[in-house]
């Protein structure tokens, strides 16, 4: 059974149809990162994923549990589901440790010591142990990052979900972070990435997803999807992400547009 599938899914806010009938499946342990322009729903279709946007039309199972399920028990379906944002919406007046523990204290109903020790070990995971008792404030993007990481894994989540972690950073600091993910990806977790990191999406998903206009356009092994895509929009897309200058050039000499603009 996937770990995530996702059938027929419409999110719709007023008039503007965000998200217009996707299916996808993500296996357990696969690795799929969604690409594609700004407003192509890719993020809607994250939040969707655990119900911090409520689907208009569609089902949305994690494991053998429908999240969308009126009758589910959503506040125990989304412990099994940790999500990083673009922003680390760490707790400025709490330390490192303390912001891992936390949640884990008030949602788990972890005792102090064991919730203290899950932080301990997660903090080494993402290469933080010596930051244990700093507070946010000190600590550069990327590491408060890699803390927002080492938050969403001490809950013990079956799948992560990232909403463009690195688009809030600055170049020199993406690096650190994106080894943490290339790590979990080696771990064997499952995971929905939503980036623009190409490189990334090449070196660890097992496959790339392109959405454009709210659906999925392309769908298949990064190899394929960034390096041979059959669809025009994919094509497009990428040459303006890959070569932006050289994408103007030809939308000048063309006098297009292009698909998905507008």
């Amino acid at each position: 059974m996937p770990q995530i599938r996702i059938k027929d899914l419409h999110k719709t806010f007023g008039d503007n149809e965000v998200l217009r009938g996707v299916d996808l499946e993500v296996g357990r342990g696969e690795v799929v990162c969604v690409i594609g322009p700004s407003g192509s729903g890719k993020s809607t279709l994250l939040r969707c994923v655990n119900l911090l946007e409520r689907p208009t039309r569609g089902q949305v199972f994690v494991g053998d549990t429908e999240l969308t399920d009126p009758d589910v028990d959503i506040d125990a379906a989304r412990r099994r589901i940790g999500m990083v944002f673009q922003q680390f919406n760490l707790f400025p007046h709490l330390s490192v440790t303390e912001n891992l523990t936390l949640p884990q204290r008030r949602v788990l109903g972890r005792d102090k010591v064991t919730a203290a020790r899950t932080a301990t070990d997660n903090l080494r995971r993402v290469g933080l142990a010596e930051k244990a008792d700093a507070y946010p404030s000190s600590l550069s993007g990327g590491q408060q990052q890699r803390v927002a990481i080492a938050r969403a894994l001490a809950m013990g989540p079956e799948v992560m979900l990232f909403d463009e972690p690195t688009s809030a950073l600055d170049p020199e600091l993406v690096g650190d972070v994106l080894a943490v993910m290339r790590m979990l990806a080696h771990e064997g977790m499952t995971m929905m990435v939503v980036t623009h990191e190409m490189t990334f999406a090449r070196e660890v998903a097992d496959r790339v997803v392109f959405m454009d206009g709210g659906v999925v356009v392309e769908d298949g092994p990064p190899g394929r999807v960034i390096g041979n895509p059959s669809q025009e929009r994919t094509r497009y897309f990428l040459a303006r992400l890959l070569d932006p200058a050289m994408a103007e050039v030809e939308e000048g000499i063309s006098g297009e547009t292009g698909p998905g603009t507008g």
